[in-house]
C-alpha cells in the first residue's frame, strides 16, 4: 500500500473513536470512509470490512453484557468492552499506518 492509502486506513480505524465525541459517529464514520474510498483504494476494502466487523461484534457483545448486568458480571464485561473499544482501534490505526492489516482479536468475521 502507498502512504496515502495507509493514511486513509489509519483514519478509518481512528474514526471508530468519533462516537465518544459525537453520538453514532463511531458507527457511521468508518463505514462512510470505507464506502467512499474503497473503489479509489482497493486495499482499503479489507480495512473497512475489519472495522465494520468490529462495530457489529461490539454491538453484539454489548447487548450480551447489558443482559448480564443483572448478574453483576455484565458490569465488568461492559468496562472491558469500553477499554477494548478505545485500545483496539488505536492499535489497528498504528498498524494500518505501517501498511499492515491488523485483525481485531475476538471479532467475528461477519463480512468477508
Amino acid at each position: 500500500m502507498d502512504s496515502r492509502t495507509n493514511t486513509w486506513a489509519m483514519i478509518l480505524h481512528l474514526s471508530l473513536l468519533a462516537g465518544y465525541a459525537i453520538p453514532l459517529a463511531g458507527l457511521l464514520a468508518p463505514i462512510l470512509i470505507w464506502q467512499l474510498k474503497k473503489e479509489e483504494m482497493p486495499e482499503l476494502d479489507a480495512h473497512g470490512k475489519m472495522a465494520a466487523n468490529f462495530i457489529i461484534t461490539m454491538i453484539v457483545y454489548s447487548l450480551i453484557a447489558g443482559v448480564l448486568v443483572f448478574l453483576v458480571i455484565g458490569i465488568f464485561l461492559l468496562l472491558a468492552l469500553a477499554a477494548v473499544g478505545v485500545i483496539f482501534p488505536i492499535i489497528a490505526a498504528i498498524k494500518a499506518n505501517d501498511g499492515v492489516l491488523w485483525k481485531y482479536p475476538l471479532v467475528v468475521q461477519w463480512l468477508k
